[in-house]
């Protein structure tokens, strides 16, 4: 159990960080090329277009076998719902990031995501395994719903 914690911090928390610190420059750049595109839907077009193109080359240089088509279709409706995830998140940056600022979107963003992935792992959703949720985890969810709050006090005065 030691060396898998120490396998987490050293490895998955720095990764999983570095991927949080690509989701504000995302939202930036989708702005920018939905102010360019002349408006938001394209710009999430053009943003998942690019994705698809950019996975595509790595499924090719990784050489990823084809997928079971008859395996997906067995598998859960709502297993699909990650792309309707994905248009909702993208369009939601580029309408709400320019007009709160990156900061405070991004501190309302994790402490929605927070509070959706304690409910995930409380209950097991989604496939998750049921884990228990302590006081701590919800106190540590309250702190950042508390920053959120701070963060919208203090973009509201300075606006």
């Amino acid at each position: 159990m030691e060396s898998n914690m120490h396998g987490w911090i050293t490895l998955f928390a720095p990764l999983a960080m570095l991927a949080g610190a690509v989701v504000p420059f995302q939202a930036g750049a989708n702005a920018a090329l939905g102010r360019n595109l002349g408006h938001p839907l394209w710009a999430t077009l053009a943003s998942l277009a690019v994705s698809a193109v950019l996975a595509s080359l790595l499924m090719l240089v990784w050489r990823v076998p084809a997928p079971d088509v008859h395996l997906a279709v067995r598998g859960p409706g709502w297993s699909w719902l990650g792309g309707a995830a994905g248009v909702f998140y993208i369009t939601a940056a580029l309408m709400l990031a320019p007009r709160m600022g990156s900061g405070p979107f991004m501190a309302a963003v994790i402490g929605g995501q927070m509070l959706a992935a304690l409910a995930i792992d409380r209950y097991g959703l989604l496939g998750f395994a049921v884990k228990h949720i302590s006081p701590l985890h919800w106190a540590g969810a309250g702190l950042v719903v508390a920053g959120v709050v701070l963060t919208q006090i203090a973009n509201s005065r300075t606006a």
